[in-house]
């Protein structure tokens, strides 16, 4: 197993692609912190996945747009399971409106929870690592829309536009300690959050036509970047975006 003796946080981990990774995590040999915000119910079902497999796992509640509680996040993992060698930054929202009608709420919900959010949580992770002298991964669950235009969704793009410079830039800082950064991005992945467009055939045949593989991405599509990434067979990877989305994002046009 590629992980094994290695303990893995992973963000937003309760359901949909977090739940994915956090489970292919395990199973190449890691022991799991599980981050939930408000469905325990779904951690702790995770949770047992995990521990079916014979590896440890805790799930712990935190708003990723919180500092305090993303440090609490972060020493909670460590007390419950030692250490930790791996982050996951995979917690992430969005929200749909016109630029013109974009409240300043909305705005900092979307921003909070997708760029501070992961900014901090890699500050505590990095001071924990260092703490150790101990080398370690970092992979943010980003999006095609760190590069591609997402009308009505300008702070969601702003926000992994924010994630891919700031993954580039901690790649140079981080590296003389032997920690590594990067992105995956996600096309269309079936979860929860596209549960209408997989119940709109016209909205969905739309979409297909614009991805050359002719279909959606699927969770183990990324978990599975996810786990290489997390991997010493992605030791000399650093500051780079993975893109995982069937071709869509070099042969779409918006409609």
């Amino acid at each position: 197993m590629k992980l094994s003796g290695k303990v893995a946080l992973v963000t937003g981990s309760s359901q949909g692609i977090g739940a994915a990774i956090a489970i292919r995590l395990a199973e190449e040999g890691a022991d799991i912190v599980i981050n939930y915000h408000s469905h325990p119910e779904e951690a702790e079902a995770v949770k047992a996945q995990i521990e079916s497999t014979g590896r440890r796992a805790v799930a712990i509640a935190a708003d990723l747009g919180s500092v305090p509680s993303i440090n609490q996040l972060i020493s909670g993992g460590i007390a419950a399971l030692g250490k930790l060698d791996i982050l996951v930054n995979n917690a992430g929202v969005e929200k749909n409106a016109s630029f013109w009608d974009v409240t300043e709420a909305a705005y900092d919900f979307v921003l909070n929870t997708n760029l501070k959010g992961p900014f901090f949580a890699t500050q505590a992770f990095v001071k924990h690592l260092q703490s150790r002298t101990s080398p370690g991964k970092i992979i943010n669950i980003s999006s095609v829309h760190e590069e591609l235009p997402f009308p009505h969704f300008t702070s969601y793009c702003a926000s992994k536009g924010g994630v891919k410079m700031m993954t580039r830039n901690l790649s140079i800082e981080l590296a003389p300690f032997g920690i590594t950064i990067n992105n995956v991005a996600p096309g269309a992945i079936e979860t929860p959050i596209n549960t209408a467009l997989l119940h709109d055939p016209a909205k969905l045949n739309a979409l297909l036509q614009n991805i050359p593989l002719n279909r959606l991405g699927k969770p183990a599509d990324v978990s599975s970047a996810v786990a290489f990434l997390a991997s010493s067979e992605a030791d000399y990877i650093t500051g780079t975006t993975l893109v995982v989305d069937g071709g869509l994002t070099w042969n779409y046009s918006e409609q």
